[in-house]
């Protein structure tokens, strides 16, 4: 879109007006239009400021935002709309009842336009085509699919049901994670509690001895130096460090991909987001391939829902593979990231022709584990958190009482 500023007289008067057009000869049919005056010269000119913010007010009012819609709505409309499809209710009728109760401001906003384009003549995947950030890949390849076979109730029950399974292992991590992180920003806000309120009562009758004070106060008392001196710097270093770390991870492909393959290596948390990733992978793999869609077309689409970037780097090895003309359990195999069982459970589905059934094993397996580490991660972080909160102690109560200890056997 280009600015044009229309010079024109209004009786005696002249004025000026800025319009946004394609080109001059547009500008001038709009002017024309709001039969204003006479113009003197059009020119084109930069976009004004005030556009600028017009459109960042637009955006911001705008309920479609650039980002994906919540899973826990989303779910739930497309519950509804199946369950009508299913009973014979035509698309736009289904449509136009799910988008009557919604409550979610995104999502109604979404489907009032999907539903317009429906009333208009379109389908429902080349409505729903131009929200694919919001409502993701695998949704518009399910509505296809739903379309295509004439099966489209029995797909977006399919939808739910993965998008169901995604949401489950979200909740679950969380939850499982909340103990761990309560305890460690607990101790770590006590310990500077304690550093900031309590040893500076000591701090003064350590200094009117003159004694040597051992290791742990020293610690302590420089310690509660760099608190007071620097504590808000270092607090707004940190936030900062964070912000601009998490910024370039959204941007930066090649940052993403060294912190996700980091975020494997981490004690139990890369075992889980492991086994999170690939039971995921797997279950719409075979979700997919029961329904028909191409092998190759289900791979692509499983591994858009895969969320670290390692993993999915090396899972595109596999379709590669399948277009160079090699088996699925050689594609597997390339991409260097599955276990020789899962490889050879792949390699004996596909020439048994049993590969369904075998996806759902190896689904079952990985989600096992992931639920076994996500039921168990206190017990398995329980051993870190009593090294760290007796660390915490010890070095409280050396930092303390070993001057004290020194001065009674001086007086002694």
């Amino acid at each position: 879109m280009r600015f044009f500023l229309i010079l024109y007289k209004l009786g005696e008067k002249r004025e000026k007006l800025i319009l946004s057009a394609y080109n001059r000869a547009e500008a001038l049919k709009k002017f024309m239009e709001m039969e204003i005056g006479v113009v003197v010269e059009v020119k084109e000119v930069p976009k004004p400021l005030k556009f600028h913010f017009q459109e960042i007010l637009e955006k911001f009012n705008n309920p479609i935002k650039n980002k994906p819609v919540k899973l826990e709505p989303y779910i739930a409309l497309l519950d509804q709309l199946a369950i009508m499809l299913d009973a014979g209710l035509p698309l736009n009728l289904a449509l136009k009842e799910v988008i009557k109760n919604e409550k979610d401001l995104m999502l109604k906003a979404i489907f009032s336009q999907i539903y317009n384009d429906i009333e208009s003549g379109k389908g429902l995947y080349e409505s729903a085509k131009g929200f694919k950030t919001q409502l993701g890949n695998i949704s518009l390849s399910l509505f296809h699919l739903g379309e295509e076979t004439g099966t489209l109730a029995q797909e977006i029950s399919h939808l739910s049901q993965i998008l169901q399974e995604i949401l489950d292992n979200r909740r679950k991590f969380k939850k499982a994670t909340r103990y761990p992180l309560f305890i460690l920003v607990s101790m770590g806000v006590s310990f500077v509690v304690v550093t900031l309120m309590v040893v500076p009562q000591f701090e003064s009758f350590f200094k009117e001895t003159n004694m040597e004070l051992p290791l742990p106060t020293k610690l302590l008392l420089g310690f509660k130096e760099i608190i007071v001196e620097y504590g808000g710097a270092i607090l707004a270093g940190t936030i900062a460090l964070i912000v601009t770390i998490w910024l370039a991870y959204k941007k930066s492909v090649q940052l993403r991909w060294w912190i996700d393959r980091g975020v494997l290596k981490v004690f139990i948390l890369g075992k889980a987001t492991y086994y999170a990733m690939l039971s995921r992978f797997f279950y719409i793999f075979k979700v997919l391939n029961d329904a028909g869609v191409p092998i190759l077309e289900a791979i692509l689409i499983a591994n858009e829902i895969v969320e670290n970037q390692y993993l999915k780097e090396k899972i595109e090895y596999i379709p590669l593979a399948i277009e160079e003309g090699k088996n699925l359990y050689q594609g597997f195999e390339s991409a260097e990231v599955f276990e020789g069982m899962v490889v050879e459970m792949v390699k004996t589905g596909e020439i048994g022709g049993g590969l369904s059934k075998m996806l759902g094993k190896i689904t079952k397996m990985y989600k096992e584990r992931f639920d076994y580490i996500v039921d168990n991660i206190t017990i398995l972080i329980e051993p870190i958190l009593i090294a760290v909160i007796a660390l915490f102690v010890l070095t409280l109560a050396l930092g303390i009482f070993l001057p004290m200890w020194n001065l009674s056997q001086m007086i002694g």
